[in-house]
């Protein structure tokens, strides 16, 4: 029986795509479950695993564990994490991934923030907003609800009319004119 390909019959490799998508992919914004999914912490996995995982997160496809699995070193129903096959003790004991058990380099980091992180940001941006205009703070406000900016693009003072400098000097003024009158 011979075996499928993704090539056509003469032999010849398929092109492009027909039709290319036009927008990324947006999470629901007020889903429980997606929250659940991004708060997950991807850890004790190699530089490919985590690109893995943080693939199927991005895209909605992550599908968190529901009781724990069996770990295929110590038999135990230890792991706890969604996609990994060893449990966080016999990895970091071996040396390996805990999703493809091969010896390669872990990758740190991609940890949601803990809650005394989450609060402290918070109350750093109640702090910024409280110093601005209540125009300013309902235009931030309003992007942050729509998740057009993050709470660290928030200015810490907004500067509009405040620091610009109005010029009463006719002198000013005079040398405006002359370069307007050169120009032409």
């Amino acid at each position: 029986m011979p075996e499928k390909s993704s090539s056509r019959g003469s032999g010849a490799k398929k092109g492009a795509p027909k039709y290319q998508n036009k927008f990324a992919y947006t999470h629901n914004r007020g889903s429980k479950t997606t929250k659940k999914i991004l708060a997950a912490p991807v850890d004790g996995l190699c530089k490919r695993c985590t690109d893995q995982v943080m693939w199927r997160k991005q895209y909605r496809k992550y599908k968190p564990l529901t009781t724990p699995k069996k770990c295929v070193a110590c038999e135990q129903k230890k792991v706890t994490k969604a996609y990994h096959v060893l449990c966080d003790g016999c990895a970091n004991e071996k040396g390996v991934c805990a999703k493809c058990m091969e010896a390669e380099e872990i990758v740190e980091g991609h940890n949601p923030k803990t809650s005394q992180q989450r609060v402290k940001e918070q109350q750093e941006l109640e702090q910024k907003l409280a110093n601005m205009r209540e125009r300013q703070r309902r235009s931030y406000l309003r992007k942050l609800r729509r998740g057009d900016i993050v709470a660290a693009d928030v200015p810490d003072v907004c500067n509009s009319d405040d620091d610009f400098e109005y010029t009463d000097s006719e002198e000013e003024e005079e040398d405006d004119d002359e370069e307007d009158s050169d120009e032409e």
